[in-house]
């Protein structure tokens, strides 16, 4: 049996391990600050312990000072297995998680993870404890069976990944940039399919407008006396949606979906008593673009919407905006061709037996980070996409088929860098 196939059996049989480490960490509450926690410190501890236990000696802390915090920092590891080549896999999985939300509508403590045979259920089971698990899962495999692999393997364990990354991936990359080639390989399992059929290559732009209207409050008795805030938003919100999928129709077969879209969402309160008619109303409109729609072209067309409305019922709307961030590709000009999407083919169809072809996706991962300094990341994992829900829940066959996925991308024949000689080329 081939070092590569001893590698993957070994992976897929971690069902117990791989039950273990979930119950573990997701009792640890990793809830940043902005979610009423002390951030990812007791978990990081955690996560160092089992490094320290799979003999990975090259650990490294970029912690970012974070105030709003106990322990003064948002924690960040960066570790490395050293392989035969100079090439380096990194493989991110990020520690934060959110909040269980409404406790009703679990069917047990979110807290404590409940398993009813293949399926665990608990809060970060899935986001993003199925890709850390599948990481230390290969770490110890490693150990265990005596393997230098062909290309190095990094793996970067992140805080503050569902609140922006500001002290997580952003901060890593920032202190300690050096690290990262964009000859090495990236993959954030952060994203996927319940096939495991799709690798993320692309991110559609961000834009999140802030649009809010000003009328004239007075009794709900007497609306004729004011003017109705609400009424003219609720109406905003509706030209909005229609009047920018409108002016930006275009299709991309790229993207999940293959359109720009543009959602309205959060709604601020507006009055405390039924029987008054708000002069105020606030609402925000998030909007996903494929790359041939400019986030300028769309905030133009969008005040102008909104002006359209203001006019009809008599009050005034402001539209601000409140986060923008470029779309993210790993190729501009192909972005098939990322270094990574051939062996991750490759090693998912010898896993899963289903050949994965490259997606665009309206949400946003760490990939977009690293495509910024034009590290061409991919995103890929075998998930259920259950995340953020009530009873969010992972497969632990899935977690241990991508620990395998991992292991076979680690041990296999590669184009090397630049000027040097394919891993493993010598012996071959």
């Amino acid at each position: 049996m081939s070092q590569r196939d001893a590698l993957a059996r070994h992976l897929l049989a971690q069902t117990e391990r791989a039950a273990t480490l979930e119950a573990e960490r997701t009792a640890l509450h990793a809830l940043g600050p902005e979610n009423g926690g002390q951030g990812e410190a007791e978990k990081a501890a955690f996560i160092e312990g089992l490094l320290a236990a799979a003999k990975v000696t090259d650990v490294r802390r970029a912690d970012s000072p974070d105030a709003r915090v106990a322990c003064g920092f948002r924690p960040n590891i960066v570790a490395r297995v050293p392989g035969e080549s100079s090439r380096t896999l990194w493989i991110f999985g990020h520690m934060d998680v959110v909040p269980a939300g409404d406790r009703a509508a679990w069917k047990s403590d979110p807290w404590r993870v409940r398993r009813e045979g293949d399926l665990i259920y608990g809060r970060g089971v899935e986001d993003n404890q199925q890709a850390v698990t599948g990481m230390i899962l290969l770490a110890e495999a490693l150990a265990a069976l005596g393997i230098r692999p062909r290309q190095g393997l990094g793996l970067v364990f992140m805080a503050d990944e569902e609140c922006g990354s500001r002290h997580g991936l952003a901060h890593v990359l920032d202190t300690l940039p050096e690290d990262f080639s964009p000859e090495d390989w990236y993959l954030v399992p952060d994203s996927g399919s319940s096939r495991g059929d799709a690798v993320e290559m692309a991110e559609k732009g961000q834009l999140w407008l802030k649009v809010t209207t000003k009328g004239k409050q007075c009794h709900a008795s007497t609306p004729h006396k004011g003017a109705n805030a609400f009424l003219a938003g609720a109406e905003a919100a509706v030209a909005l949606h229609d009047g920018l999928a409108a002016a930006f129709p275009e299709h991309d077969g790229l993207y999940r979906p293959p359109v720009s879209t543009f959602a309205p969402t959060r709604h601020e309160a507006n009055v405390d008593a039924v029987n008054i008619l708000p002069g105020k109303d606030v609402f925000w409109l998030d909007c996903r673009l494929l790359p041939a729609h400019p986030a300028e072209a769309v905030l133009a067309r969008a005040r102008e919407i909104a002006a359209e409305v203001a006019e009809r019922r008599g009050v005034g709307i402001e539209v601000e905006v409140e986060h923008t961030q470029p779309p993210s590709l790993t190729r501009p000009d192909l972005p098939a061709h990322a270094p990574l999407f051939p062996a991750l083919a490759d090693a998912v169809e010898a896993v899963y037996h289903v050949r994965p072809k490259p997606v665009g996706i309206g949400g946003a991962t760490v990939a977009a980070l690293l495509r910024a300094r034009h590290l061409p990341a991919v995103v890929w994992s075998r998930i259920l996409n259950t995340c953020h829900q009530p009873d969010e829940r992972a497969s632990l066959a899935n977690i241990c088929g991508d620990a395998a996925v991992f292991g076979r991308l680690l041990l296999a024949h590669a184009g090397a860098p630049a000027g040097e000689t394919r891993a493993g080329e010598a012996h071959a």
